[in-house]
């Protein structure tokens, strides 16, 4: 598990950088990255299609980095069987489409990861982890940037000077769950409201599995990005200080408010110390020409 992943690239109308360094507490304590990134081009020309994909594995497990590392890869794959429809949907700006689309695939992805979490006999509980990810189109007239994903992290914006954290509440997920995803329906199918989930779990019935844990919600958001945006997605790590810490944020400001910096100088913004933040952080920043 390398200490620090670097990249970038240029594609259309927008400039990508990406960064995922391991935290101090992690190199103090001598354990892996947690957090895994993965950049992918899906396609070629102006049908291209740019993936972002990162993940935080579960805190205080062993298999934390593998977890994260794959499911980056299930993503990955899931996006590049389907990258043309995709792209043609972001194109047209479909967003009903994407986001039941996405959420599928999604919700297929993690689903391998409980399956590998079985076959290795671990916890799905504990090989588990947080997903986000960022579609960018190739075609330089198409400025839709769509944001997808599973678990707490940033994505803002950086815009005319100020940043917007443009994160998706959970209150703002609608539309019909899909399984392992969203929260129970409202009544039964013969029509009896359900009561209110007071958090006390239901005793075991002998006819039925017990129910699984609940899990966090899918967060879609399809943006159009305006000439001068910088769009950050970052994981926790890097999120919480963005949240808490004005003095970042202005930093950040001033840095990423010109043209996009290179890519030691990107490296070099991302891993400003911040006292009582020292998880692993990573990012991806998106500049629009």
């Amino acid at each position: 598990m390398a200490d620090t992943v670097l990249d970038g690239a240029r594609y259309g109308a927008c400039t990508l950088r990406a960064v995922s360094v391991r935290g101090d507490s992690a190199r103090f304590r001598g354990e892996p990255r947690r957090d895994s990134l993965l950049t992918a081009r899906f396609g070629t020309g102006e049908q291209a299609l740019v993936l972002v994909a990162m993940a935080t594995g579960a805190r205080a497990t062993p298999g934390a980095h593998r977890a994260a590392a794959e499911a980056c890869q299930w993503i990955a794959r899931a996006v590049g069987r389907s990258h043309a429809r995709l792209a043609q949907d972001i194109g047209a700006a479909r967003r009903g489409d994407l986001k039941s689309g996405l959420h599928r695939l999604t919700d297929r992805s993690l689903g391998k990861l409980r399956a590998s979490a079985a076959e290795q006999g671990i916890d799905p509980e504990e090989y588990a982890a947080t997903l986000r990810c960022l579609l960018l189109p190739a075609d330089p007239d198409c400025r839709v940037r769509v944001f997808f994903g599973v678990g707490d992290g940033g994505l803002f914006r950086l815009r005319d000077g100020e940043w917007h954290d443009i994160e998706p509440l959970v209150t703002d997920v609608t539309g019909e769950p899909v399984v392992g995803f969203g929260s129970l329906p409202a009544e039964t199918p013969d029509g009896d409201r359900l009561t209110m989930d007071l958090g006390i779990p239901t005793p075991p019935s002998p006819y039925e599995p017990a129910p699984e844990p609940p899990r966090a919600p899918f967060r879609f958001r399809a943006s159009v990005a305006r000439p001068g945006d910088t769009l950050l997605m970052c994981t926790g790590g890097l999120a919480e200080p963005l949240r808490g810490e004005p003095e970042l944020c202005e930093y950040l400001t001033g840095r990423w408010s010109g043209p996009p910096p290179g890519l030691a100088a990107f490296l070099a913004d991302s891993q400003v110390r911040v006292k009582g933040y020292a998880d692993d952080r990573t990012a991806a920043a998106v500049w629009e020409a």
